[in-house]
């Protein structure tokens, strides 16, 4: 009787300590979800003169990911690596298989009614890096939590890789995440849905669905429920 009651408090020990019940699986090291191969197969589709080839590295994204360290942490194994698969559907859709670094059509993106956030009259605020960070709003909450002067230097998304890929999961944890378990089509509407759902750019919205399920297939995951918007 003593020797099961200590077996009974090692495994209430094991469980509480950590361990997993058998139906749920261990998410896997982003790391080992967005390999090079996978990371090069997007990449390798950008032209040999696009800017973003000598900017974007799968290196550059996992030092980012250090700073947010639930990334691709999400739910099941199952769960994660479907939030990967958004995360570069989206990012693959904004810079055209990271061939672009900055907007193509710049223009100042200022909203003076977000007082907390004032412009700087000589700065623009358009879209720079893997998700095109834009507006003076954005810039100033992403340079307030990663720690860059975003209002003031909002280029500097543009010059260094590893500050352009926090800024996009920064923009993911703060607006994507909390929609996510609603299915892809909620990421769309989280980026970009007063531009392109309920039926404005359907072209849009259908490219982004494309890139989703082939890097759902290529990490051998079920896409889910409810990926238009």
């Amino acid at each position: 009787m003593a020797i099961y009651r200590l077996l009974s408090l090692i495994a209430l020990v094991f469980v509480a300590g950590g361990a997993l019940p058998r139906n749920v699986r261990a998410q896997a090291p982003v790391a080992d979800v967005v390999t090079q191969a996978f990371f090069d197969g997007i990449i390798n589709q950008a032209a040999a003169d696009c800017a973003g080839k000598n900017f974007y590295t799968r290196q550059a994204f996992l030092d980012a990911v250090n700073s947010y360290s639930d990334f691709g942490q999400f739910g099941t194994a199952d769960d994660s690596k479907r939030e990967i698969a958004a995360f570069f559907a989206h990012v693959t859709h904004e810079t055209g298989h990271f061939c672009y670094i900055e907007e193509i059509n710049k223009d100042t993106y200022c909203d003076p009614t977000f007082t907390n956030y004032p412009c700087n009259p000589n700065k623009q605020y358009y879209g720079r890096g893997p998700l095109q960070l834009t507006w003076n709003y954005n810039y100033g909450a992403a340079g307030n939590s990663i720690g860059f002067d975003g209002l003031n230097s909002p280029e500097s998304v543009a010059s260094d890789p590893v500050l352009a890929f926090k800024t996009a999961l920064w923009f993911w944890i703060t607006n994507v995440r909390p929609v996510i378990s609603q299915g892809f089509g909620a990421t769309i509407r989280a980026i970009n849905g007063a531009v392109e759902c309920d039926g404005k750019q359907p072209a849009l919205v259908q490219a982004r669905i494309n890139y989703y399920t082939d890097y759902c297939t290529q990490l051998s995951v079920d896409p889910g429920t409810n990926l238009s918007c």
